[in-house]
């Protein structure tokens, strides 16, 4: 097809070594941005189901409903306890017995 000092003349140019990738990357680059990003235009478009929409406002919860609901209830006796990390025994950790915790499983 090409002479072989044409194909080594080719390998050693660096613009057609190293920019038309270059070039190749950035513009497929733009066309699958393009792509990703209207998918979330698309979703946008997307109509809820009217049944499921009328049970998402029936269940209304607010922050003050739940605010309420937590209000009288007593955190005098809270205890922070730290999580046991994964090379530690939780129930060590815990102040639980694993003896007692071993009777009980089987």
């Amino acid at each position: 097809m090409f002479p072989p000092a044409a194909m080594r003349a080719l390998r050693k140019n660096k613009t057609l070594r190293y920019g038309v990738p270059m070039l190749l990357l950035v513009v497929g680059g733009s066309f699958g941005l393009r792509e990703f990003s209207q998918i979330r235009y698309d979703a946008v478009k997307i109509k809820v189901d009217p049944e499921l929409e009328k049970k998402l406002k029936m269940n209304k919860v607010s922050l003050e409903s739940e605010y309420e609901k937590i209000k009288d209830s007593a955190f005098e006796d809270w205890k922070n306890i730290r999580g046991p990390r994964p090379w530690e025994d939780p129930d060590l950790l815990q102040g639980r017995n694993p003896e007692i915790l071993k009777t009980k499983t089987t």
